[in-house]
């Protein structure tokens, strides 16, 4: 019992709903509300891009909120062309209800669901997109209702790796509940994956997530190593660049796109 009450505070160390800015004036995100299929009520940002290629449901690390993602959806606005909706899983943030595997992940997937409701597509023509713990619920969104593409960013291939590397003393690999094995959930997954991971990583090790790369059934998949960084550090612009066109190469090679996402036509001037 005592092991599984570490283990929450581990997996899920949420942060103060105090930190970050809830009212970022230069991003204008819209607060959504809405539930997953228990019916606990989530909180979500919704930030739409009138020049928008893409659709993107962001789910991020286990200590973040979405006060924390102003930044982050910039840049995947700017640099990737997308309409982004990035949420909060149960207890994160102003989402109600008490975090685990199950709940988190049925929150991934209800964000995926609001988010292709709300634009009039299908699940999968969202790009499923989670960094760290929230590669794990994107995986197991992606293996569930499919995606137009999988961004992993600095994700493991099973909780249960990572907290026995990080905790050698304790059997984890017995008594943890929360698992996010993504190993087994990306083998339901067949369409495209952009992966990257950084080669420092003190949290998730670099060789875990090669691991999960090469588990990827899919043809259409990318490992991009990003040198000499963190866990928790930033992106370089370079990655967003190579991201970039990884996505439009799956446009050239997908089905059609919803029509109001198509690329619009350059017009000559004579």
């Amino acid at each position: 019992m005592f092991i599984r009450l570490i283990e929450r505070s581990l997996v899920y160390p949420r942060p103060s709903r105090e930190r970050g800015d809830w009212r970022p004036r230069w991003l204008r995100p819209q607060n959504v509300w809405f539930r997953s299929s228990d019916n606990t009520k989530l909180h979500g940002w919704y930030v739409p891009n009138p020049e928008a290629r893409r659709l993107i449901v962001y789910s991020h690390g286990n200590g973040e909120h979405v006060a924390d993602q102003a930044n982050l959806v910039f840049r995947l606005q700017a640099h990737l062309q997308a309409t982004v909706f990035v949420y909060d899983y149960r207890g994160y943030g102003r989402s109600r209800g008490v975090p685990s595997e199950r709940g988190c992940v049925a929150d991934g997937l209800a964000a995926q669901r609001w988010l292709a409701e709300r634009e009039g597509v299908e699940l999968d023509d969202i790009v499923v997109m989670g960094r760290s713990i929230g590669g794990g619920v994107a995986v197991a969104m992606a293996a569930e209702q499919g995606a137009r593409a999988l961004v992993l960013e600095n994700t493991f291939s099973k909780m249960t790796d990572v907290a026995a590397r990080l905790y050698p003393f304790l059997p984890v690999r017995i008594v943890m509940r929360n698992r996010y094995n993504s190993m087994k959930r990306i083998k339901k997954y067949e369409g495209p994956t952009f992966q990257c991971h950084s080669t420092h990583d003190e949290i998730v090790s670099y060789d875990l997530a090669r691991r999960l790369h090469e588990a990827i059934p899919g043809r259409m998949k990318q490992f991009y190593e990003i040198a000499y960084a963190r866990h928790n550090d930033n992106p370089p612009p370079t990655y967003y660049a190579e991201l970039g066109e990884f996505l439009n190469r799956v446009d050239d090679q997908s089905r059609t796109l919803p029509a109001r996402l198509r690329p619009r036509k350059r017009q000559l001037v004579s």
